[in-house]
């Protein structure tokens, strides 16, 4: 009788360390999923080659190459950062009279999986719209990207003197000091860009 009833104990015993082992397992499990599926835009995207163009007040803009190494397509939806009062994201585009004109782009930059995403005077952009202190060559500024996910990404540019075109900023009619040529030159002496915009 005592036998019988201490294999039983025994028997539930186990078959409860059975349950818990098997419970921590699928808890594991999960973990890991979710970690796997917690992988955000942010997480997955680099700067490379960020420049911002001098300027003593008024409008700038800022470039460079993003590149998505996810498997999934990425959106950012706004820029933001410590050198101007207001941003916005900007595409550059013909209008109906054939002026290149710079205007917000509607529903952000998109980025295919595994593509960069070339932001160059002339075409796409980090618009300055209005600096909050004159950006000089060889000083620096700090962009927070935000995605569709609301995950974000900071990156920080060299500040590059940049001679140029004018734009027309679609909608009140500013100038930009940009040059909208295509040539792009590099003074090595001055160690200065040219770019099209």
């Amino acid at each position: 009788m005592i036998t019988r009833t201490t294999t039983t104990r025994l028997g539930v015993l186990l078959a409860a360390a059975a349950l818990v082992l098997t419970g921590c397992s699928t808890t594991s499990a999960d973990s890991t999923s979710d970690a796997v599926d917690a992988t955000t835009a942010g997480d997955s995207v680099t700067m490379t080659d960020a420049w911002v163009k001098s300027a003593e007040s008024g409008m700038s803009a800022a470039f460079g190459e993003l590149t998505n190494d996810s498997d999934a397509e990425i959106t950012v939806v706004s820029v933001s950062g410590d050198a101007s009062s207001m941003y916005e994201l900007h595409e550059t585009l013909a209008n109906d009279e054939g002026e290149m004109v710079m205007s917000p782009i509607e529903g952000g930059f998109t980025v295919a999986a595994g593509e960069t995403l070339e932001l160059a005077p002339g075409g796409n952009h980090l618009m300055l719209m209005d600096v909050t202190e004159p950006l000089v060559a060889g000083a620096e500024a700090t962009f927070t990207l935000t995605f569709s996910d609301d995950s974000t990404y900071e990156f920080t540019a060299p500040v590059k003197d940049y001679s140029g075109a004018n734009e027309t900023y679609e909608g009140d009619e500013m100038d930009m000091d940009m040059d909208m040529d295509e040539d792009m030159d590099m003074d090595e002496d001055d160690d200065h860009e040219d770019h099209d915009h």
